[in-house]
């Protein structure tokens, strides 16, 4: 039987946008011809929605750190609660979403609770204190009592800097953004540690071509503008989002200069917009819709098992070769 990720693959667009679109959801903004493409390839496929007869008692509080309209423009978080809400539609559960915004009341009678994205500790014991079946994605919390599934960023990190050390390059420079909790309470992030602590093992300059703002298309380009007004110039970018990754490109190309002839780029995250940019773009591919599958599969099966013993997972990221990566 066809999936939604089948359909996906035959239309030629992400799952989530698969899902929003055959679930007729309003804030979706996307073209007629997107929209044919989908409907057409779900009908070629026999593509149904699973049904069930029987209605779950479950109800899932779902929590983002993120405001509507910055998950609208987050393909990555967008598509780990895509993940989840597939599960949900499959099975009947009851879903709340919670933002920033909301009144905390919203979720007090939740059975269990699946917060997206970066939180304070505040925040986090506030979670804790309204249900403790709880599990926390894309950050992991250094809590014994607390389920976390987060994307391992050595093992990604470590994967992006030996690809383009193999291709022979030693100078790479590396473009990250500084995030922020709660009250503006800042986090450290964990791609930019793991690729310093890359650097000193392998004995590489992890000073001069490093630079940090935030995950925007328009710091991106803003970093590496800096960057190029330097007299030796990095040949390798390893940029902490593929958002700034396209900046970077664009900064590069107004400097007369092209990717990858003088600078090889390499994004994170795999967001659709990387098999549109000139070149497409190498990245590291973020499994973001199988974290939101895996952690309400999980929340859910603990709540019928009664489990109380906390998962950490941690998952791998895949290297994705396009056309930006070149070999010097």
């Amino acid at each position: 039987m066809a999936t939604i990720r089948d359909v996906a693959k035959a239309a030629n667009v992400s799952a989530a946008t698969v899902s929003r679109i055959l679930n007729n959801d309003p804030s979706l903004s996307t073209s007629l011809e997107t929209k044919q493409k989908v409907l057409a390839a779900a009908k070629a496929l026999n593509y149904t929605k699973t049904k069930t007869t029987t209605k779950s008692s479950f109800h899932l509080g779902i929590v983002q750190w993120f405001s509507p309209l910055e998950e609208l423009q987050d393909p990555y978080y967008l598509l780990i609660r895509q993940g989840i809400e597939d599960f949900c539609l499959q099975n009947c559960i009851q879903i709340t979403r919670f933002f920033p915004s909301d009144s905390i009341d919203a979720l007090k009678n939740v059975n269990g609770l699946i917060c997206i994205g970066k939180f304070s500790k505040q925040e986090v014991n506030t979670f804790k204190s309204i249900t403790n079946n709880i599990v926390f994605l894309d950050m992991p919390i250094e809590d014994d009592t607390i389920t976390t599934l987060s994307l391992d960023f050595t093992q990604a990190i470590t994967t992006g800097m030996e690809y383009l050390q193999r291709l022979g390059h030693s100078s790479i420079g590396f473009l990250s953004g500084q995030e922020y909790v709660g009250n503006g309470e800042p986090l450290k992030d964990e791609r930019q540690k793991a690729y310093e602590r890359y650097c000193k093992k392998h004995k590489l300059n992890s000073k001069t071509f490093q630079r940090k703002g935030t995950f925007s298309i328009e710091s991106g380009y803003q970093m590496m503008k800096e960057l190029l007004s330097l007299e030796t110039l990095p040949t390798a970018i390893f940029a902490a989002s593929d958002h700034i990754a396209v900046g970077a490109m664009k900064a590069i190309e107004e400097q007369g200069l092209h990717v990858p002839e003088d600078i090889s780029i390499l994004g994170f995250d795999d967001i659709e917009l990387c098999n549109y940019t000139t070149p497409k773009l190498t990245t590291l591919h973020a499994p973001a819709y199988d974290m939101g599958q895996y952690g309400v599969n999980f929340l859910f099966a603990a709540s019928n098992l009664k489990t109380t013993t906390p998962l950490k997972a941690k998952l791998p990221c895949k290297l994705i070769k396009r056309e930006s990566c070149k070999a010097i």
